[in-house]
């Protein structure tokens, strides 16, 4: 594949939060950086002269830029430091060391104690995390703390040894931060209920424990005791505001290869992100070309592969959309809910967002290419006979039937060409009818274009449900033109798409790219009939300003209104250019009365 010009990426990225890695000619990875916005930030490396040499050096040396999309700017900071630490990218100084993000620890022992760590060591133990600060870490530790006291002390609190009297109570039991489990005044079953919940508020599940302090806080506020409340209502503030999830790191979630695919007619896109430790280490996206119809099962299984290889993964378990038939001895997932769902979720997401990165790349490069890819996908959407290279769009506009009129867009390739866009008065129709005012200018389009022997469109969008487009049809009806053009409805509240004689409305994704389009034909439809309804209703109101001057009528009206522009110009000119133009009688009404006035 020839290399992309670094413009071109630059002008393709998304402006998500994100992971960015440069790399050189050889392909070697040069440095891995996070952003909240990848384009605005990836851009400034290049729009700048920068202050150090070392940093000049590093922007020369890139040729490829690829990039991770999270769904937070936390997201992207943690998935920095994971692929810095695997990676080792030459020009990251930071981060590549052994320190980590701050971990809390639920520690595997009778009585468990619950603290920070930034050392994860398997011993059986329970770890949440990472956090992006300590001082997350300390708050939501003194937030659990201040809730259910748990002990704090490191003794080995057997049952033998708590029994035989071996320990005693100490200050945290007397200042009420602890029960005195050493003493067996607390029961492991009640301190054991407590972990339960602290659990589920480190994992994010809030709900017990808020609906617990808020029973509280009430009975606290009973008792006139308005402080006490008031510091239950800010644990509560603190719980409902909090995000703790993270959907870059589950230390759960180990040793794991996920795989998405994204397709349309012609190409199929597959990410693919390995988990090892807890923490993201790769992600990488392969662009397949289709030769036949192939299932996107089948080119799952076969890029599974490919990459396996490529990458030399060894991981045990797939996260797969759907069920995949893969070697003995893999074990394949289809994830529904839960952090397994949010992993599969994040690489269907970036296999998005590099189809649209390609796709922006290649409307750069090779327009052509672009415009072909687009009519053949709405040919297959719309199921068209042909690809709908001429579109024609309809739209009426009238205020309670005043000055009603119509609009005719017409786009070529996907684009607007507003040298053949056309306002039509409505002639033949009374009061607001929007049914007859569409049977009337569809029937004025394209009767004219078959008395000219000008091509029809492929395609007739008219703005409206199945009332407008069997209007629309009774025209083509009288035309002979039924069965030759393709027409379709587009009706506003949920964007279905209507066929003739079929009850059932076509409801496009509504990011793709044919929606996108039909929208755009509809709404350049609608804005170019209510200009020109604006600009006749405008007039009309001007014009019977004057006509209203006893002994002016609409001709002396229009035959001022072109020479001076405005009503404003008229009041403002003298008697003598007024003369000038309709004759001494008339502009003398005219001068008098303004000056009335």
């Amino acid at each position: 594949m020839r290399e992309i010009p670094l413009n071109i990426q630059l002008s393709a990225l998304p402006t998500s939060p994100g992971v960015y890695q440069f790399y050189d000619s050889t392909n070697s990875i040069l440095y891995v950086g996070k952003a909240k916005n990848l384009k605005k930030r990836v851009s400034s490396y290049f729009n700048k002269n920068h202050e150090y040499g070392k940093t000049r050096v590093l922007v020369k040396k890139i040729r490829t830029i690829k990039h991770i999309v999270v769904p937070t700017e936390s997201d992207a900071l943690l998935l920095e430091n994971n692929l810095i630490k695997e990676l080792k990218p030459r020009y990251n100084v930071l981060l590549k060391d052994d320190k980590s993000y701050p971990w809390l620890c639920l520690k595997n022992e009778r009585f468990p104690r619950f603290f920070p760590t930034r050392r994860v060591i398997k011993d059986g133990s329970e770890y949440f995390g990472p956090y992006t600060s300590m001082k997350t870490v300390r708050v939501l530790l003194d937030l659990i703390k201040s809730v259910y006291p748990l002990r704090t002390c490191n003794y080995d609190l057997s049952a033998d040894k708590i029994n035989s009297g071996k320990y005693k109570v100490c200050l945290e039991y007397h200042l009420g931060n602890c029960k005195g489990p050493c003493e067996g005044y607390q029961s492991i079953v009640e301190y054991d209920r407590q972990i339960a919940d602290i659990r589920e508020i480190v994992k994010g599940n809030f709900k017990s424990s808020i609906t617990y302090f808020k029973s509280q806080m009430k009975a606290l506020a009973q008792e006139m005791k308005f402080e006490e409340a008031q510091e239950i209502k800010d644990k509560i503030d603190v719980l409902e505001n909090y995000q703790v999830k993270s959907t870059i790191v589950n230390p759960k979630i180990s040793n794991v290869d996920v795989f998405s695919i994204i397709s349309d007619n012609a190409l199929a896109y597959v990410n693919f992100l390995q988990l090892a430790h807890g923490s993201i280490i790769r992600s990488h996206t392969m662009e397949i070309k289709k030769k036949l119809e192939e299932k996107d099962e089948d080119l799952l299984e076969l890029a599974i592969v490919e990459i396996r290889n490529r990458f030399k993964s060894d991981s045990k378990e797939l996260y797969v959309p759907f069920n995949v038939a893969v070697s003995p001895g893999l074990k394949v997932t289809v994830p529904k809910l839960g952090d397994k769902k949010r992993i599969l979720d994040l690489s269907e997401r970036n296999a998005k967002f590099f189809r649209q990165e390609r796709f922006n790349q290649i409307k750069i490069i090779d327009p052509d290419r672009h415009t072909n890819r687009i009519m053949a996908q709405m040919k297959k959407d719309i199921r068209l006979s042909a690809e709908p290279r001429h579109i024609e769009c309809f739209d009426n506009s009238n205020i309670q039937g005043s000055n009603p009129v119509a609009a005719c867009v017409v786009f070529r390739d996907g684009k607007p060409s507003k040298k053949e866009y056309r306002h039509y008065n409505i002639k033949t129709v009374t009061g607001p009818d929007d049914f007859a005012s569409m049977e009337e200018v569809v029937y004025r389009r394209y009767k004219r274009l078959q008395e000219e022997m000008q091509p029809l469109p492929q395609l007739i969008v008219i703005d409206g449900g199945k009332g407008q487009l069997s209007s629309a049809l009774k025209s083509l009806d009288l035309l002979g033109l039924r069965g030759k053009i393709a027409i379709i409805g587009i009706a506003k509240r949920l964007e279905e798409i209507y066929f003739p004689e079929d009850p059932i409305p076509l409801y496009l994704d509504k990011k793709s790219e044919s929606l996108k389009i039909i929208q755009y034909l509809r709404n350049e439809a609608h804005r170019f009939g209510i200009t020109f309804h604006r600009n006749k209703r405008s007039k009309g109101a001007i014009s019977s300003e004057l006509v209203g001057i006893n002994g002016v009528g609409e001709k002396t009206a229009q035959q001022l209104l072109k020479k001076f522009k405005s009503v404003k110009r008229i009041k403002e000119a003298t008697l003598e250019s007024l003369s000038e133009e309709i004759g001494v009688s008339k502009a003398k009404k005219i001068y008098e009365s303004f000056r009335k006035e």
